[in-house]
């Protein structure tokens, strides 16, 4: 479904990032690994990807700094030729209610989560315009729909995805570009691992699916929005919650 395109996902290194670049890979796309520099996962999971019979490069660099993000797309370009898919996936939470948060905590998940991923579609768009071709798909959230209490930082970037999202769609489709976000609900991850059993709870009593997801259903998603089979479909933002929100 993927042969021989080439996908890159910011923070591939490990959970939802990670699942992303197997799932692709395992349908015979070549990946680009991007994480923090200070990461130890990323060469780990290139050479899972490896494992399955394509090709896998890391590139460690910071979506927040622009001489990083076009080092990642120059590295990915002249490595495999071409950049098919890019997965905005690198995103980070600093929660806490608003009257406490840090103006420090607001900025870095603002920079991280939303600066980054624009950071990364300026960057990877040029590539692709010259193509004529290329699906971008960016990790958002249901909390960007819904909002949510004590992450006023985390929802406020990931509602300015989806909408960044959607003027992409819109800016880029005549060049044949398309642009769609995954919203995750709450996936079981090294990130909700850290939420306590309390909140965990009032999560999985929302559900009607009455489970927890798991990051190869977003990969899943993210997989058909990269191929040929959604190729009718951009601007979309599609939920990934069991229900959550309806």
């Amino acid at each position: 479904m993927l042969k021989g395109k080439t996908a890159v996902i910011t923070g591939s290194g490990r959970g939802i990032g990670k699942a992303i670049a197997l799932k692709m890979a395992s349908l015979g796309a070549n990946i680009v690994i991007n994480d923090i520099p200070a990461s130890d996962y990323a060469d780990e999971c290139a050479e899972e990807v490896k494992a399955l019979g394509v090709d896998a490069i890391v590139v460690r660099g910071d979506v927040r700094k622009k001489e990083d993000v076009d080092l990642l797309v120059k590295t990915a370009a002249e490595k495999f030729g071409s950049i098919d898919i890019f997965v905005n996936n690198a995103g980070v939470t600093r929660d806490g209610l608003m009257l406490r948060m840090s103006e420090e905590d607001w900025d870095l998940v603002m920079d991280i989560n939303l600066k980054g991923a624009f950071n990364c579609i300026k960057a990877v768009a040029r590539t692709m315009m010259k193509q004529r071709s290329g699906s971008i798909i960016n990790i958002a959230s249901v909390v960007g729909e819904m909002g949510n209490v004590g992450q006023a930082n985390y929802s406020a970037s990931k509602g300015g995805l989806i909408a960044l999202t959607k003027t992409t769609a819109k800016e880029f489709a005549s060049r044949g570009i398309r642009c769609n976000a995954v919203a995750p609900g709450f996936i079981a991850s090294a990130m909700t691992d850290k939420l306590s059993d309390e909140v965990k709870q009032q999560y999985f009593k929302a559900i009607p699916l009455a489970k927890f997801g798991e990051t190869s259903d977003v990969a899943d998603v993210a997989a058909f929005l990269a191929s040929d089979m959604s190729k009718y479909v951009t601007g979309q933002v599609i939920n990934v919650d069991g229900g959550l929100l309806m």
